[in-house]
């Protein structure tokens, strides 16, 4: 914004320092000086006023303000006394309606009468055009003058071509509304613009004669054929103008400073300062009193300081005297409650300041923030606390990632005809009370059936597929007392997916079993599923193709194949099996402590062992005898292949497993091998209908 030198000297008592030293003091103190130009006998500086200070800083009135503070001086303002005509009384003349006060807080006008419109004396054309303005005639050339001192924008029309119902009445009326529709106006430079019900008009009794804080009329303009003037000076609503302003898309000098907002009782000294000068170089009559609508004035701000607190936050301590004189220069008022605290009555055009940190910034911008030495902090460091969720997390992606299995990320929603296909109630679900789409229409309560939209979308490119998710699911679970209650909770799901071949069960059972033995889970067993109680999840398992993950009889999770009637419902051909953890569970159970056990240095012997059992035994059963006969001496035991073909005795199976022996302080003998071998044959066989093949 640009400002003239040789203008603020005319409010500064002391003589300024010169453009560039001033340019200096500023942009330390106060706004940046971007550029400093001379013009004539003067010279322009311009500054960059932050947002902030666009209220009373926009203005030659606030930067001299500014001025006088960083330079310790005075700051003197013109005066505002005019000679009123007590004969005539502004309220016969004019009438102001507003329609809505929170649009228009404060609307003040003056009555001009006898006025000689003429060209502007030779210094007020030269103010102007400093500052970028063209010169109209003395009365506009006014209002925009007072505009560039005080940052109040004000308005002139002609009292005559005010338009009434009664054309013989003398009274003319002001209204302040929104326009309606169809209502049209031509500007003061002849653009037309058709208004809306969001744009906020002045207008008279037959239509609007300026777009309010943007814009005057051409229809009641001033000319020299004017004789009477009505001032307008007013205070509008910041939010409605920008608005105003971006539909038409119209940027003036007075909306820019209404968007910003500007002190209501600014009004009056704005209009005082104008007529007085109308009345000095255009002669007239001002009619006695204002025509003022101010039905809430504005409040007061009244701030507490603790002068302990500012030594705290700037990190120096400044004499008392020296805070309040500082204060006081930017024209606040300050009483010394005590000698630790001051009250402080912040001017109504600082809408900037509010709280004792914005007092604490005005007073260490004014000391000058170089004098404040520069002291390294002392401070403890400590290493951050680790957030086990988020490690716990971070470690099973990795050691899922690292056996073969990619990462994917869905929307945590399912729609009504997805929650039937896997046996979930509208009850069972949480509803999203605005939803992008029906398909987003409630909240999942496992991954289960987004991964398996995954696999009919990525099965149209890949034979086979290898997912997981770690994330939260929604679910409403009963209580005690019968009530519903939202249960937010972390799940982790994967499968492996094949159009053709095998099922890769057993690999995915190695995958679960390398990841709970990387988190430091012991004891795991796979026990036979229970659909009930959740009956929900029988839908989706392969009728007798899935297992209860138990640790310490506690259930933990789900492995098993996704019933082929849910993959024919979603159009899947091919086979999926899946893994399903309660991570809450998994996360309580993980541990990072391991038992360090060296390898041995003794050679292990592999024996081979393949026996038939009833159809409904569960390997798991058959695992748990061998580990218990064999004792130590059984390193591992693998299941390399199950059999039920025509070769099989009717309901029964072949199993066929690798038991590895090894010793950790002796390499075992043949005979000690087969020894221990004949015994986990004589157990097995021990069981009714177990047969081991020889």
């Amino acid at each position: 914004m640009l400002f003239s030198y040789n203008w603020l000297q005319d409010y500064i008592k002391e003589k300024l320092p010169k453009p560039g030293k001033l340019a200096e003091l500023l942009t330390m103190h106060f706004a940046e000086v971007e550029e400093i130009k001379p013009r004539g006998k003067d010279f322009v500086l311009d500054i960059e006023i932050k947002p902030a200070r666009a209220g009373d800083c926009f203005s030659h009135w606030g930067v001299a303000r500014e001025c006088a503070a960083v330079l310790n001086s005075k700051f003197q303002m013109p005066s505002t006394e005019l000679m009123e005509e007590k004969k005539l009384k502004a309220k016969d003349f004019i009438k102001i309606e507003v329609k809505n006060k929170a649009i228009c807080p404060r609307y003040t006008a003056r009555v001009i009468t006898e006025v000689k419109v003429g060209p502007s004396p030779q210094w007020l054309r030269k103010r102007l055009e400093v500052c970028g303005l063209q010169s109209i005639n003395n009365v506009v050339d006014v209002t925009n003058f007072v505009m560039l001192e005080t940052g109040q924008p004000l308005h002139a029309f002609d009292f005559d071509k005010l338009r009434s119902i009664n054309s013989k009445s003398k009274m003319k009326k002001i209204i302040v509304r929104f326009a309606k529709k169809g209502e049209r106006i031509t500007t003061l430079d002849r653009q037309k613009f058709n208004l809306d019900k969001n744009i906020l008009v002045i207008a008279d009794e037959k239509g609007p004669i300026a777009i309010a804080g943007i814009k005057g009329g051409k229809e009641p303009e001033i000319d020299s054929k004017t004789k009477a003037v009505v001032l307008e000076s007013a205070n509008f609503n910041r939010i409605v103008i920008r608005q105003g302003s971006r539909a038409l898309k119209l940027k003036t000098d007075a909306s820019w400073r209404f968007e910003h907002g500007i002190d209501p009782n600014l009004t009056k000294t704005a209009i005082d300062r104008a007529a007085a000068l109308i009345q000095e170089i255009a002669g007239g009559k001002v009619a006695q009193g204002l025509v003022d609508f101010y039905p809430q004035k504005a409040r007061v701000k009244r701030i507490k300081l603790d002068l302990a607190y500012v030594e705290k936050l700037l990190g120096v301590k400044i004499p008392k005297k020296e805070i309040i004189r500082i204060l006081k220069s930017l024209e606040f008022k300050v009483k010394s409650l005590n000698s630790k605290i001051l009250e402080v009555e912040v001017p109504t055009f600082r809408l900037d300041v509010s709280i004792p940190e914005d007092l604490i910034e005005e007073v260490g911008r004014i000391y000058g923030y170089e004098k404040i030495p520069a002291i390294v902090p002392k401070a403890s460091l400590l290493p951050p606390k680790r957030n086990l969720e988020i490690f716990w997390e971070e470690f099973s992606k990795d050691v899922l990632k690292e056996v073969g299995f990619s990462e994917v990320y869905n929307y945590s929603f399912i729609n009504e005809k997805k929650a039937k296909i896997f046996g979930y109630t509208i009850k069972e679900l949480l509803e999203i009370e605005n939803p992008m789409s029906e398909n987003q229409k409630y909240l999942s309560p496992s991954f289960i059936p987004n991964l398996l939209e995954n696999v009919k979308e990525n099965f149209k490119y890949f034979k086979e597929i290898r997912i997981f998710e770690l994330g939260k699911m929604f679910k409403k679970l009963k209580t005690r007392s019968s009530k519903l209650e939202v249960v937010e909770k972390r799940a982790l799901t994967g499968l492996i997916a094949r159009k053709q071949g095998g099922d890769g069960f057993y690999e995915l059972k190695g995958a679960v079993d390398t990841l709970l033995e990387k988190i430091g889970i012991a004891k795991v067993w796979y026990d036979e599923y229970q659909p009930t109680p959740e009956k929900s999840k029988a839908a989706i398992w392969a009728p007798g193709k899935c297992a209860e993950i138990k640790v310490n009889h506690e259930e933990i999770g789900f492995l098993g194949e996704i019933s082929p009637k849910v993959l024919e419902a979603l159009k899947i051909k091919g086979k999926v099996v899946l893994f399903d953890f309660d991570f809450e569970k998994l996360q309580d159970l993980a541990s990072q402590e391991r038992e360090y056990r060296p390898i041995s240095p003794y050679p292990a012997a592999v024996r081979d062992l393949a026996i038939l059992v009833p159809r409904e035994v569960k390997v798991a059963e058959v695992l748990k005898r061998i580990d218990e006969v064999g004792s130590n001496l059984v390193l591992d035991v693998d299941l390399f292949d199950l059999y039920e073909g025509e070769e099989i005795p009717e309901g029964k199976k072949n199993l066929a497993f690798h038991i590895i022996y090894q010793a950790e302080d002796r390499t075992l003998k043949a005979e000690e091998i087969d020894k221990i071998h004949k015994k986990i044959v004589r157990a097995l066989e021990k069981n009714l209908g177990w047969e081991v093949r020889r």
